[in-house]
């Protein structure tokens, strides 16, 4: 294991225990390979932490802040924990049997994802080093899981840097997928795993689906960004009277369509419409009760910050003048670059622009089995509002 050092009065983040050290806290090494485990001392040698070094701006990514062997024991230690945490939330349960079994940093694993849907576990690797690991990694899913999972699915060549995943193909790991729907809240849904987005599902908006029942019944909905219809089957169980799924992508709505006939067979209140979703809500000639605003991560970086809040300006407002009086606006960020705060304030200036009285009737997160560490605040990314217009 390689030693790196960082360089005086640098070791401020790792006291707070923050799981990042940027390259520019190191002194100068010699050349490490990217992924490589490292043991990182501070500038008088004393041990400071072990992690996955890579050629960029997070140059290590830590794994443990005691000093120990990376070996299988390490590997089946980890995932027997976040097994427990999540079974300490009751997942899987009668109604959900899809849930994150490990989320990055918060779990003390920084760059990889496991995502468990039905007998299937679905990895991505986001970085080198936990890709590199992989082998180690499917071992203890194995040991630890053997009773419920029995297939496993690698997903990583499309959350790894480009120069890597060149190298890279997804595919299966371990056993024989045999499981291709899902159960969330009493509803199934088809899993696409080798294209669908992610790792084939957005779990972490589960809770807010169930929230949306609430209040869809004999209301119209309009469900933009729909992807594979999840807030869509949710107002169709709370009996809508009418939903339409928006996207633009004509495969997500094909499966959505599959799914609203998967749970309600002969549907009728249901549509969908392939279409950019501000394209739609400037060009249709109605009102709708409810809207749901879920579209993908405008902001990946902050270099695009400024970009994505006007972009997600542009789309409420379209939904304020498209809402009903009295309507209600589901609307979320899914940029981890874009703060609570700067969400909540890019939605006070369409407000304002839209000349309507509007207030806060819910509050949004990811749901506890997508944990934000307390030391990495950068973990907490979806944020969401319901808002009660005027």
């Amino acid at each position: 294991m390689q030693t790196l050092r960082l360089k005086p009065k640098k070791q401020a983040s790792l006291n707070r225990k923050h799981p990042w050290i940027f390259s520019g806290a190191l002194q100068a090494h010699d050349p490490v390979e990217d992924g490589e485990t490292v043991e990182v001392l501070d500038s008088n040698g004393t041990f400071r932490a072990i992690g996955h070094f890579h050629n960029g701006s997070i140059a290590v990514r830590v794994i443990s802040f005691v000093k120990l062997s990376i070996d299988q024991k390490f590997w089946n230690e980890k995932i027997a924990a976040c097994v427990s945490l999540r079974r300490s939330l009751k997942l899987p349960n009668d109604s959900t049997n899809c849930y994150r079994l490990v989320h990055g940093e918060a779990d003390g694993l920084p760059g990889l994802i496991i995502d468990v849907y039905a007998s299937t576990a679905v990895i991505q690797a986001h970085s080198i080093g936990m890709h590199r690991n992989l082998r180690p990694i499917v071992d203890a899913l194995n040991r630890v899981m053997h009773e419920s999972v029995s297939a496993i699915y690698d997903k990583s060549k499309d959350a790894l840097p480009p120069e890597f995943a060149r190298t890279v193909e997804n595919g299966r790991v371990y056993g024989k997928l045999m499981d291709d729907v899902i159960r969330e809240n009493e509803l199934e849904f088809g899993i696409d795993f080798a294209y669908g987005q992610k790792t084939g599902f957005f779990l972490d908006q589960r809770e807010n689906r169930r929230l949306l029942r609430e209040y869809a019944r004999d209301k119209s909905v309009l469900n933009c960004y729909a992807y594979t219809g999840g807030f869509t089957l949710s107002a169709l169980r709370a009996d809508a009277r009418e939903v339409v799924s928006v996207d633009s992508s004509a495969a997500a709505l094909r499966q959505a369509e599959d799914n609203v006939d998967k749970n309600f067979p002969h549907e009728t209140r249901h549509t969908s419409q392939k279409s950019d979703v501000l394209h739609y809500l400037k060009s249709c000639d109605r009102k709708w009760d409810i809207i749901i605003l879920d579209p993908p991560a405008f902001a990946k970086h902050r270099s695009s910050l400024h970009k994505a809040v006007q972009g997600y300006k542009r789309i409420n407002l379209a939904a304020l003048h498209r809402l009903a009086s009295p309507g209600i606006l589901f609307t979320f960020s899914c940029s981890q670059a874009v703060s609570d705060q700067l969400f909540a304030d890019t939605l006070v200036a369409a407000g304002i622009e839209s000349q309507h009285t509007i207030r806060i009737l819910h509050k949004l997160t990811q749901p506890a089995d997508h944990p934000i560490g307390l030391f990495h605040p950068e973990g907490s990314y979806l944020k969401g509002l319901v808002l009660y217009v005027d």
